[in-house]
């Protein structure tokens, strides 16, 4: 699943294969990009900010782009004299975008946010964003001071508040929650003394060690199979005590999500309540 590692491992490719060079060609294939062609710019930068990519173009123009929950960018190595530009990309209708350079083309899977800006005007689509773990804005008191500022807001709410700390998905919020032994219901007001400002060097410490790897590890264990404490494990029994993992819901009604837990070592406030259900149901 893509959260702000994957974002920043994918815009270090981009930049990589792409940047300092002019694009040989451009296809945008969302509907309100169909007409735009960048070919002859040079592609200057690809910079990560949270879950979002931007790709500064020559002119002053930035191409946006969100990975969402599926999507994804692929690059390719094109050999002198290639024809086929979709090659290797996989099924055609779910290209988004296609920029090519004389050495690489890079392919936009699933986008499900995709437009261009200007460059000037960037922060109209991340200038909401809180502190980025992996950015150079990283801010760890602000992160934090933005994390409590709601006290009734559930502690996984308010870690996936991309207002609060940009970077965090449902991978690190749920393994955040365990690491802290605190239930993802804890309203934010009621942490212990201390845990708030843990929480996000912890988070910042999880993303940087794994910003550089495919197979996420937030555990010691050195076992692919072990690599993650909850999220993903329903019903499997917890490292740290056996007990079977369990999955909850929370959020609005019109953008649930699940979170993993183990009830033993991160009892619910109150009750069993409060979202909590069978990961089997």
């Amino acid at each position: 699943m893509p959260e702000g590692d994957t974002v920043w491992r994918t815009a270090h490719a981009l930049h990589s294969a792409l940047a300092g060079q002019a694009l040989v060609r451009t296809d945008f294939r969302v509907p309100r990009m169909a007409t735009v062609d960048l070919s002859g710019r040079m592609l200057l930068d690809v910079t990560p900010r949270g879950k979002h990519l931007l790709m500064r173009v020559e002119g002053g123009l930035t191409v946006h782009s969100h990975l969402g929950m599926e999507g994804a960018w692929r690059i390719r190595a094109d050999p002198p004299g290639h024809t086929d530009p979709l090659r290797g990309f996989g099924p055609g209708h779910q290209i988004r975008a296609l920029l090519a350079t004389g050495s690489h083309t890079a392919a936009g899977i699933r986008l499900p946010v995709l437009e261009l800006v200007r460059t000037s005007a960037e922060f109209t689509v991340v200038g909401h964003l809180g502190p980025d773990l992996l950015g150079p804005d990283w801010d760890a008191a602000e992160a934090e001071r933005r994390l409590l500022q709601d006290p009734a807001r559930p502690l996984v709410e308010a870690l996936l508040d991309q207002r609060n700390l940009a970077g965090v998905g449902n991978v690190y919020a749920a393994e955040l929650c365990f690491l802290a032994r605190t239930s993802p219901w804890t309203p934010v007001g009621s942490l212990p003394a201390g845990l708030s400002a843990r929480l996000v060097g912890a988070a910042k410490r999880l993303l940087e060690a794994n910003k550089d790897r495919l197979r996420r590890r937030t555990t010691n264990s050195p076992r692919p199979d072990r690599g993650l404490a909850v999220y993903g494990r329903g019903n499997r029994p917890c490292h740290r005590c056996g007990t079977p993992i369990r999955t909850g819901s929370h959020g609005p009604p019109d953008r649930v999500r699940t979170v993993w837990y183990c009830p033993h070592c991160q009892p619910t406030p109150g009750d069993a309540g409060q979202g909590a259900r069978s990961s089997g149901t």
